[in-house]
Parts: structure tokens; C-alpha cells; sequence
């Protein structure tokens, strides 16, 4: 029962983000004007009076709100989003190819910040003596720089150094080239890492005033050891708690940075369908980005479960794993 439980209630929570995602953006849309424009062509069409009218019943659009908006959301449920008002083709099979562009953007700027993160506190927090409290200094610095960063101001320095400047780099990319992701993958994961690095670094301080590291050291362990082995572990707990918020915030960086980098994607597309008004290919785009989040928030509730021995009796039966000693 524990295991339907767990499961039932976040495929509960997700149902009701997507619901909630959907119905703000369907009525938003709505309510900046009639989405019968991108259909007709876009501004300055010439459609008569009676193509208007064909068009408007072809698309449901003479219902009355309330039942259009029901269809949107029954549509969402089976899976069926229609065809995108601009482009005329169906929105699964848009989504589909730029998908892969955005999620692999996304997936490597995480473990870009996790990596810059982990590996600026354990270094920091290793070095003893005179050195130590400069060095901190300078990483509570750069931590906050990080985090205030806007991503476009960001890129636009990427790029004119990285590209322009030394010409190290492409300014624009498609698709997977590792060439061309570098500086967009820079660009997601700097301000990320420097908000996972401040939680990581208060953690980790925490951590190292617990009996448990008091009793490591007077067992000889080096200061790199202690981190790696010991404190690490309990100081990532609350970083990695912030995981699906951190991937949520790079999928809504992605807007920004693929048309920074003219990168094709899913931002870029939710954008271009935004401006056009095409109801069908941004509720399906964010409907889809709302799944994603929802997706590594429960991976993520699962590995806190899994690595927090606090937890481990809430969590189902095949989620659990021995106990550990702490400080073992």
C-alpha cells in the first residue's frame, strides 16, 4: 500500500501542475486577442468575411469559451494537441523535434553547475591556514555574482569574447554539435551553480561542526577525505532537493538562450508560437515542460529517500536501502 500510495499521490501532484499550467496559459492567450489571426496567415490578412467564418467553425472557435477550453484540456488528457495554427503541422510532431535539442541543453548545464559547485566548496572547504578565509571570501563572492547574473547579459559576454573576440567558438548552433553547446551550457548552468553552491557551502559548514566529522578527524582522516567520504554526503541533501526547481528554471532559460544563440528548441518555438498566438502549439509546449519538471521532481523525491537516512522510513518498500552508519 506504501508503494501505491507514494506513486498515486505525485502522479496527483503532477496531474494538478499540468491542469493549473494549462488552464493559465490557455486563458492568457486568450485573453491577448483572437488566436484567429495566426490561423488566417497572421497580421495584415486578407481573409473575407465568410473564409473568417469557415475558418472560426473549422477550429471550434465559434463555441463558447468555457467549452473550447474544456476541449483544450480533453485534448491534453488523450494525448491529441491538434495541429499548430501557424504552421499547420500536428504540435506532438514540432515538440518531438526540438525536444531533444532543449532537454540535452538543459541536462548538461545541470550537471555543469552541479560539477562547478561540488568542486568549488570541497576545494574551498578543504584548505586550512592563512589561505582559507581569503579563498572562502573570494567563493561567497563569486556565489553571489553567479546567482545575480542575468542569462542574456551573460551569453551576450560569451559571445563576444568566446566568439567574437577570440573566435574559440561558434556564435550560433544547431542541433547536438559539442562545439556549438558550449557556450549556451555556460550560459544556463553559471547562475544555477552559484545558487547550488551557496546551499552546498552553508550545508557543508553545517556538517563539518557535527560530532560525527569531530570524530573522523581524530581518526586521522585528511580534510579532502573527510569531505568526499563524509560531510558531502550530508551537505548535498539539500542541494539535490533543489534539483527539479533548478531544471525547471533551465527549461525556462532555454526561451532566452536559444534565441540568444539561435539554437533551434523548444523555448525558441514556444516563443515563436507566443507571438503568433498559436493556442495549440504553446499549451502543448508547456504542457510538456510542465511534465518534465514534474518528472525530475519525483526522481528527485526518490534519490532523497534513497541518500537521506531520515527519510528512509517514509519511503516504499523498493526504495529503501540498508542504513548506514553515519560518519561510516
Amino acid at each position: 500500500m506504501r508503494v501505491v500510495r507514494w506513486i498515486g499521490g505525485r502522479l496527483g501532484r503532477a496531474v494538478l501542475v499540468v491542469w493549473l499550467v494549462a488552464t493559465i496559459v490557455f486563458f492568457a492567450l486568450r485573453a491577448t486577442g483572437d488566436p484567429l489571426e495566426a490561423i488566417l496567415g497572421g497580421p495584415g490578412s486578407q481573409a473575407g468575411e465568410e473564409a473568417t467564418a469557415r475558418a472560426r467553425e473549422a477550429y471550434g472557435l465559434d463555441q463558447p469559451l468555457i467549452v473550447q477550453y474544456g476541449s483544450q484540456l480533453w485534448r491534453i488528457a488523450t494525448l491529441q494537441l491538434g495541429d499548430s495554427y501557424a504552421r499547420r503541422q500536428p504540435v506532438l510532431d514540432l515538440i518531438a523535434a526540438q525536444l531533444p535539442s532543449t532537454l540535452a541543453l538543459a541536462v548538461l548545464a545541470l550537471l555543469l553547475a552541479w560539477a562547478l559547485a561540488v568542486g568549488g566548496v570541497v576545494v574551498v572547504a578543504s584548505v586550512r591556514g592563512r589561505a582559507a578565509r581569503p579563498l572562502k571570501g573570494v567563493l561567497r563572492g563569486a556565489e553571489v555574482i553567479a546567482t545575480v547574473t542575468p542569462q542574456f547579459w551573460l551569453g551576450a559576454v560569451l559571445i563576444l569574447v568566446f566568439a567574437a573576440g577570440w573566435g574559440l567558438l561558434p556564435a550560433t548552433s544547431s542541433g547536438l554539435d559539442p562545439a556549438g553547446l558550449v557556450l549556451p551550457v555556460v550560459t544556463l548552468a553559471v547562475p544555477i551553480a552559484g545558487f547550488l553552491s551557496l546551499v552546498l557551502r552553508e550545508s557543508l559548514e553545517e556538517a563539518d561542526r557535527a560530532p560525527f566529522a569531530t570524530t573522523v578527524r581524530a581518526r586521522g582522516a585528511t580534510e579532502i577525505r573527510l569531505r568526499l567520504r563524509h560531510t558531502l554526503r550530508h551537505a548535498v541533501l539539500p542541494a539535490l532537493a533543489l534539483s527539479g526547481w533548478a531544471f525547471g528554471s533551465l527549461l525556462s532559460g532555454a526561451v532566452v538562450v536559444e534565441s540568444l544563440f539561435a539554437r533551434p528548441g523548444l523555448g525558441r518555438l514556444l516563443l515563436d508560437g507566443a507571438m503568433q498566438r498559436d493556442v495549440p502549439l504553446v499549451i502543448g509546449a508547456v504542457v510538456v515542460v510542465a511534465f518534465l519538471y514534474v518528472a525530475v521532481v519525483i526522481v528527485t523525491d526518490a534519490l532523497e529517500l534513497l541518500v537521506d537516512p531520515r527519510l528512509r522510513g517514509r519511503a516504499p518498500r523498493f526504495l529503501r536501502i540498508p542504513d548506514v552508519a553515519v560518519g561510516s
